[in-house]
């Protein structure tokens, strides 16, 4: 390859490089590893191919400045949690977010599709919540209060029991994506197939407009979150599906950290859903307009953070 034509197929990026790690702004420490490797295997070519002209003496100095980059970022350990949340984590989200879009998809058909089973087969509600819950609920209609089930029990032990319980749903949602995505597909099919069948047995009881609030309090982030999860186990198994140019372990090892990352993000979304469960919930008759702001706050929070944000941070150049 002639030098001339190396440097105009690679100039853009080079620049790109340049302009990402001169900015008086934090860049992810995935985004400087991955710029190392790209100006490294450049580097590597160009000694091979013009071992002493300017272009390789230029490369030299571009993978210098981001090595010095990642050095002087891990001498900021100190502050890798704050890191976390503020670039590492969104970093992630940005680059999974089709995968984003692929769960949540999966989400609404499977919904859908539990809401029209009910609405043709009256036995389909009874077959995926069971007996016990259907004949609970309907006792509950009857007594005028249906999401009484949320009044039971105590606000501290319910908050730990959910808290813990919606952690270890979306660990199984992330964990089935080593199935190469297909665990993690027919684990949420099932749990959005159940949003479904529940939401339209509410309606069939004429009691949706009453209970649709109410579990929307704490529904809006626990849904959410399961539907990020599912996200994570699909970059965990598209891993192994489409490795790229790593081979099928380092892609793997690779989309396991991201989606576990993103796992482990979700985990004060879950608490605070579980607050809210525990804690707010169970006032089904609080008056409407709390209800709207918390669903609304709980809602603009979710999709700022996990969508809006990382964009934003692609807009700045910090992924």
């Amino acid at each position: 390859m002639r030098e001339s034509t190396f440097v105009s197929r690679n100039k853009a990026r080079w620049e790109e490089f340049e302009k990402t790690i001169t900015r008086q702004q934090q860049v992810s420490p995935d985004r400087l590893a991955e710029l190392f490797i790209q100006v490294t295997d450049d580097l590597s070519l160009a000694r091979t191919q013009f071992p002493n002209s300017r272009t390789t003496q230029y490369l030299n100095s571009l993978a210098g400045k981001i090595h010095r980059e990642i050095y002087k970022n891990k001498k900021e350990e100190k502050n890798r949690f704050l890191l976390f949340w503020k670039l590492e984590l969104p970093t992630v989200m940005f680059h999974s977010r089709k995968h984003l879009l692929y769960a949540f998809c999966l989400f609404t058909v499977a919904a859908v599709i539990g809401a029209v089973s009910v609405a043709h087969d009256d036995t389909f509600v009874r077959l995926v919540l069971g007996d016990a819950y259907v004949n609970m609920t309907l006792e509950n209609i009857k007594g005028g209060n249906p999401t009484q089930v949320y009044s039971g029990g105590g606000e501290l032990d319910m908050f730990f029991g959910i808290t813990l319980n919606n952690i270890m749903v979306s660990l199984r949602v992330f964990v089935f994506g080593v199935f190469f995505s297909l665990g993690t597909g027919l684990f949420l099919f099932y749990n959005a197939l159940m949003v479904g069948t529940f939401m339209m047995f509410f309606y069939q009881q004429n009691q949706l407009s009453q209970a649709l609030p109410v579990i929307m309090l704490h529904g809006t982030i626990e849904l959410s979150s399961i539907v990020i999860a599912a996200a994570a186990g699909f970059v965990m198994g598209n891993s192994l599906l489409f490795p790229g140019t790593y081979s099928r372990l380092a892609s793997f090892k690779k989309g396991a950290v991201n989606g576990l990352k993103i796992v482990m993000g979700l985990v004060p979304f879950f608490i605070l859903a579980g607050f809210i469960e525990s804690f707010i919930t169970r006032y089904a008759f609080m008056h409407w307009s709390i209800k709207a702001t918390i669903i609304g706050l709980s809602a603009a929070l979710m999709i700022f953070y996990f969508i809006l944000y990382p964009l934003q941070l692609k807009r700045h150049g910090r992924i």
